[in-house]
């Protein structure tokens, strides 16, 4: 996919709605270096915002309207008001910049009456990026801008976790809001997501991240994530603490025998992921990459044992990349059930040696996986105005 440019951006707006752009927002997509499905149970996570992201380019309409339109999905959307109720169908991406725009009066923050709003990305959708978070983020920045209104990183995070929970849908937590409103090339950004607060870890240059999406779509709103996320809520209730990241994989074993099989399963993946999270902190600190490595697959085999939110064809590319070595340690990115595999590698890693993963890896329903080699990146900001 080709990336956008404020020039052929403004020059689309003007094509689609005849006046040019007030403003041009990015926000970076995100890896989700480890901590899977920690962050809505109270736990740690690290992530790396990178370098893909999704544009939005934005101006108020004067009559009120709400017209929307992607580059990758036509004709414009056109709305007379809000609609009130979710939009399905073709257009349902609409619902992220949509919940934003509702999202703004629940924060006493200036909401225009109506706008005009273009998307355009290179960042993959279904691959566990977090286009939705990029889209949600750069849309706040946008429209926040007609009134040359700022937030600090933390509530754009939580402006843009908002809409997807109660306007879309997604029970997500604030990694990749977070990741993607505090994201530092050369870093990955550490979130205690109780608080939540944010820090960053220095990234070592000589490490490399890798994505490999097997083009499984996953689509987190059509219940597995939600079963999941109530799941580890229920198991929390009946272990007698308010979330599962309360308990040490010590405390948790000792009171695992209160749970059935299948959530006792769940709770264990996390609690224990949670404590990988600070574990890989510590390595990152003293330069350990191969004890990082290590940790990055224990999570993988966590959420394909335990949790069971990995598939067939993630487990396979698990198994050929750790398999390599110049690769570190890998595990799937992002909610899983389908979506992409991240590989941490020494720099001697080449696209040679991606290129060959690539032709070994088989999936008669989805071919050759998409390769990508990013860079941390920095986070949300406004790069335009007109």
């Amino acid at each position: 996919m080709d990336t956008p440019t404020i020039q052929s951006l403004s020059d689309k707006f003007q094509q689609i709605y005849g006046h040019a752009p007030k403003v041009i927002a990015r926000a970076p997509g995100r890896i989700e270096f480890i901590g899977n499905h920690t962050d809505y149970n109270g736990g740690a996570v690290l992530g790396a915002a990178i370098d893909r992201y999704v544009w939005v380019a934005a101006a108020p309409n004067p009559a009120g309207r709400l017209r929307l339109f992607s580059v990758d999905s036509s004709p414009v959307l056109e709305l007379p008001a809000d609609p009130g109720t979710r939009i399905t169908g073709s257009d349902s991406w609409a619902n992220y910049p949509l919940g934003v725009w509702r999202s703004l009066r629940d924060f006493n923050l200036p909401r225009p009456a109506g706008f005009d709003l273009l998307v355009a990305s290179d960042l993959p959708t279904g691959a566990g990026l977090s286009s939705s978070a990029a889209l949600e983020l750069a849309t706040a920045l946008a429209l926040l801008d007609f009134e040359h209104t700022t937030v600090p990183p933390a509530q754009l995070a939580n402006l843009g976790r908002h809409a997807e929970n109660k306007y879309v849908g997604v029970p997500c937590g604030i990694l990749d809001q977070g990741t993607s409103a505090f994201g530092r090339a050369g870093q990955l950004v550490h979130i205690d997501c109780r608080g939540p607060s944010f820090s960053t870890v220095p990234f070592p240059g000589s490490a490399h991240l890798w994505i490999f999406n097997t083009r499984e779509k996953h689509a987190l709103i059509d219940g597995l994530y939600a079963t999941r996320h109530r799941e580890c809520l229920d198991a929390a209730q009946a272990l007698g603490v308010a979330l599962l990241a309360d308990l040490t994989p010590a405390q948790f074993h000792a009171v695992a025998g209160k749970l059935p099989p299948a959530p006792a399963q769940r709770a264990q993946h996390v609690i224990e992921e949670h404590a990988r999270v600070h574990d890989t902190v510590t390595a990152l600190e003293r330069g350990d990459l191969a004890a990082v490595g290590r940790l990055l697959t224990a999570s993988h085999r966590s959420s394909q044992k335990l949790f069971e939110n990995s598939t067939p064809a993630l487990d396979q590319l698990v198994d050929l990349l750790t398999a390599h070595p110049a690769v570190y340690g890998a595990r799937l990115t992002g909610g899983g059930f389908g979506g992409a595999v991240m590989a941490l590698t020494r720099d001697t890693f080449s696209e040679a040696d991606a290129q060959d993963i690539a032709r070994r890896y088989r999936s008669a329903e989805h071919g050759a996986p998409q390769i990508l080699h990013l860079q941390s990146a920095d986070g949300a900001q406004v790069v335009g105005r007109g």
